[in-house]
This record gives structure tokens, sequence and C-alpha cells, in this order.
């Protein structure tokens, strides 16, 4: 099973718009993916709440794909809080994951994914190598938030499949 990780807390973000899009293709495929939003659940504290979310949508996984916006040059402090949270060794440790960055500049939260990767790799998850940055987001999503840039879809589409077989 593959959780689908939109990696802020702000509400009505293209991040998570981005991740729905992610979850529309998959099903597409006939892949099963869950939608992990972080801007729906409380991640501060670790509870019953936290931990019933860890067993869905984390300890269940096979795979993650994370789709993070930039955040001051990097990813957002709310997903690393989220893993940080977390039992690491029983719910993360030899996984795998898909990074694909966002942000309405020029880098597509480059330098972000290349963080997130080192944490990740620290926490034994095995992390693709095709990163996605995706950058000027607002000129790829329309107001519905559905990816109207072809090449865009194209990418993704390959980024999948590889992922898929990954």
């Amino acid at each position: 099973m593959i959780t689908i990780i939109a990696g802020t807390n702000r509400k009505g973000s293209s991040t998570k718009k981005i991740a729905i899009e992610y979850k529309k293709l998959l099903a597409e495929k006939n892949v099963e993916a869950k939608l992990l939003a972080l801007d729906e659940i409380e991640v501060f504290v670790r509870n019953d709440v936290f931990e019933t979310m860890e067993n869905e949508y984390i300890k269940s996984a096979d795979k993650f794909i994370f789709i993070m916006p930039e955040y001051n040059g990097s990813f957002p402090g709310i997903l690393k809080l989220m893993i940080d949270n977390s039992d690491v060794a029983n719910v993360w440790h030899n996984k795998k994951a898909l990074l694909t960055g966002v942000s309405s500049g020029r880098a597509g939260n480059m330098r972000g994914m290349e963080h997130f990767t080192g944490s990740l790799l620290h926490i034994k998850v095995t992390v693709h190598p095709n990163r996605l940055p995706i950058s000027s987001v607002h000129n790829v999503l329309d107001d519905a938030g559905i990816i109207i840039d072809a090449s865009v879809i194209k990418t993704i589409q390959t980024q999948l499949e590889e992922f898929l077989n990954f």
C-alpha cells in the first residue's frame, strides 16, 4: 500500500492539491493509495489520535509519496515533527519513498528535497532517485486544483511508473 503525504499543515495549499492529483493518477493505474494530509491531523502530540493515524497511514504502508512545499529553503517543520513523534523503528524502517517538491518559485524545492532525503535515509527509508521539483506551481494548477500542464502530468506519470517498479 502507498501513502501519499501532503507535507504541510497550511489549509488550501497547492501541496495538498498536487497530492490529490497523485492519488487520482494512481487510481487510474488501479493502485491503492491513501492520502495523509497534515492539515487534517494534529501531529504535535503523540496521543491516541496520532497513534491511530500512524497505524492506518504509516505502519500499514510499504511506500510513501511525499509532496512537500519549500519553506525557507527546506521542508516544513510539521513534516519533521510528524516523523519525530512517530515510532520510527516500527513504522518507517526499510520502506521506500518518492519525493516531489512544490514551490511558487523556480527551484521546486530542490534544496528541501535534498535535506529531506538525508533525514529519510537516516531512518532507513530508501529514496527513489527521481525526485520531481514542481516550480511555479500556480502556473501548473487551474482554479479547481487540477494539473493543467501536460508536460508536468507526463513527468509525474513517468515518475510514478518508475516508483511502482522500485
